[in-house]
């Protein structure tokens, strides 16, 4: 038997402009939100194998470049198309030292968490 994921946990400075932001780029929806803060954000369908991602509420503002980052692919358009509509959402171009001839996109979300925009479409789940 082995493990998979299920959930991913960012820490964030605003839960609820994170939750918006990712629910727009993921087609998500809110699961849960915690008196603490916290929000989990995921597929409406529950029986989904997709992980969920927490977004965990700090107080401290990001300090240094993530460990972990998350790769992402359109799903019903090409590339430039889902670079525009994730502008658009609030994205920005993130500089990590690419050259310009990689085939990916780098961007930060709103807290400034990079993630990658990749060429490939993929089949939505």
């Amino acid at each position: 038997m082995a493990s998979r994921i299920t959930e991913l946990v960012l820490d964030a400075h605003d839960p609820e402009l994170l939750a918006r932001f990712w629910c727009e780029v993921l087609g998500y929806t809110v699961l849960t939100r915690d008196d603490n803060g916290d929000i989990e954000i995921g597929p409406a369908d529950a029986g989904s194998a997709r992980p969920t991602l927490v977004l965990n509420k700090t107080g401290r503002a990001k300090a240094e470049k993530l460990r972990l980052h998350l790769d992402i692919n359109a799903t019903d358009r090409d590339q430039d198309a889902e670079l525009e509509r994730l502008l658009a959402a609030g994205a920005r171009p993130a500089d990590v030292g690419q050259t310009g001839e990689e085939s990916w996109h780098v961007l930060a979300d709103p807290e400034g968490n990079e993630f990658c925009l990749l060429r490939r479409r993929v089949a939505p789940a």
